[in-house]
């Protein structure tokens, strides 16, 4: 080989290291910029654009920017709202009488009107706590000696009547109440006690009437689990609560008038087929499109959409994704042209889905679908599956039962959040099953307008409320 070509070769050689350590790069420089626009991304998202609980926005809150689009209604009341304001009752307890001595009217000089007919009241109701709210009944049983065998014997006392002080059911009720509804902990609520009602409270006091409760609403909860897979629409929810140090997880199945809680080690279908209300649920299902939900085929699935436009808003604010304002404010549009003229007809429907589509292929031209296991963007995710679950998303324009949103179900495991930041976690896994199957059995009685300390007695004495058969059935 002569010099030329040794000289040819090696520069070849070279050219082609180069163009490999320039392709090597050029991935490198690629995956960089992927991992910094995942993380920047990452820092732009918070409770008001993505799925991030407000908890999770630390002490520099973003500035508000509602979802919600005007609508020329004033701040306040509107006309028809019921209003709650304090009302004289028709029977008062305690009635007094201020006598009128004297004529205040000024024109008879204050001349008596003791001796003239009574023509009316005005009447003024005062409402007060009396000055001793804790009632002690003593229980007093007979003895007499028995004129045969010359024993003593004692007359029976009430089934309910077992100690020597004790506290009442309703008592017993209210401690529950305090402890499950308003996250009192045992050492508040035995202050608390102590303070209004001039009697301690120990935590076993507390611990026992929340057992009892809880033992006695068994036939309440599987009632409610029964009735709840009938109901023709449900909405699902889970969040993540502490009990014993580890990680669990609360799920909720409610419905406007039926709430059912339980807690469970895991999150996924494990837990969903342990409680065995959403593998029989026939009817709608809405839900966060949580992917184990979709498991189940029995039912009809539907999204929230406050998700989605959460998501969307991401998109469009932070990454300037003009096809993502645009689906959001398509969404808006009919949601509020569904709450003024109803559902659209087939015909109408067919095309409101093709927009939807041309609106999703606008995205798609950034963002194609990649085959296999390679990684895609948020925003690549997003349009999978807008684009593989239009008739879950657009649900609302199918069937009238359907809502926009998952609003019922996270607004009733909301409460969990709170309980935590007030009382922090569990210690056993069954005081949270008692937790949860009381609470399921409160905000039932709420949702169909039961006075909650007369329910909370009447489970403690073992006659529990059941719920009221649904409305519809599916």
């Amino acid at each position: 080989m002569s010099r030329r070509q040794e000289l040819f070769a090696l520069a070849k050689k070279s050219l082609v290291a180069l163009i490999n350590l320039l392709l090597g790069l050029e991935t490198e420089v690629s995956e960089l910029r992927r991992q910094v626009k995942e993380l920047t991304d990452r820092l732009g998202r918070n409770s008001r654009n993505s799925n991030k609980p407000p908890s999770t926005d630390g002490l520099e809150k973003p500035p508000p920017k509602s979802l919600r689009q005007r609508t020329g209604r004033k701040p306040g009341g509107q006309p028809g709202h019921p209003g709650r304001t304090l009302e004289q009752v028709a029977q008062p307890d305690h009635t007094r009488t201020h006598k009128l001595g004297s004529c205040p009217c000024g024109a008879c000089q204050g001349r008596s009107l003791r001796g003239e007919p009574l023509i009316d009241y005005e009447k003024r109701q005062v409402f007060e706590l009396p000055p001793k709210l804790l009632v002690v009944t003593e229980h007093q049983a007979e003895i007499k000696r028995c004129p045969v065998s010359g024993r003593l014997v004692c007359a029976s006392f009430p089934d309910n009547v077992q100690a020597p002080a004790q506290y009442g059911p309703r008592f017993k009720g209210v401690q529950s109440y305090l402890n499950t509804e308003h996250f009192l902990p045992f050492d508040r609520l035995s202050r608390l006690v102590e303070d209004i009602f001039g009697q301690p409270l120990s935590e076993a006091t507390v611990v026992a009437a929340n057992q009892r409760i809880h033992g006695h609403l068994t036939p309440f909860e599987q009632d409610l689990a029964e009735r709840l897979v009938r109901e023709a629409l449900l909405h699902v929810d889970e969040s993540g609560l502490r009990v014993a140090g580890k990680l669990h997880w609360l799920h909720v199945a409610s419905t406007d008038r039926l709430t059912f809680y339980g807690v469970h080690p895991k999150r996924g279908t494990e837990a969903m087929n342990f409680f065995n209300i959403i593998p029989r649920a026939e009817g709608w299902l809405i839900h966060d499109h949580f992917k184990p939900y979709l498991t189940y085929t029995e039912c009809v699935h539907a999204f929230c959409n406050e998700h989605h436009l959460r998501e969307l808003k991401f998109q469009w604010e932070e990454n300037g994704e003009a096809w993502a304002q645009e689906l959001s404010q398509f969404l808006l549009h009919h949601k509020q042209r569904r709450e003024k003229e109803g559902l659209p007809s087939e015909r109408h429907f067919q095309n409101i889905l093709a927009n939807y589509h041309a609106i999703l292929a606008k995205g798609r031209r950034k963002h194609p679908r990649r085959q296999g296991r390679q990684a895609q963007s948020k925003a690549a995710n997003l349009l999978d599956r807008l684009e593989d679950y239009d008739h879950c998303v657009l649900a609302f324009l199918i069937d009238l039962k359907v809502p926009f949103t998952n609003n019922q179900g996270e607004q009733d495991i909301r409460m969990i959040k709170i309980r935590q930041k007030i009382s922090g976690g569990f210690r056993t896994l069954h005081g949270a099953r008692v937790f949860a199957r009381i609470r399921s059995y409160i905000s039932t009685c709420r949702k169909q307008g039961r006075n909650i300390l007369e329910a909370l007695e009447r489970a403690y004495l073992g006659n529990p409320f059941m719920p009221a058969a649904p409305a519809n059935g599916p």
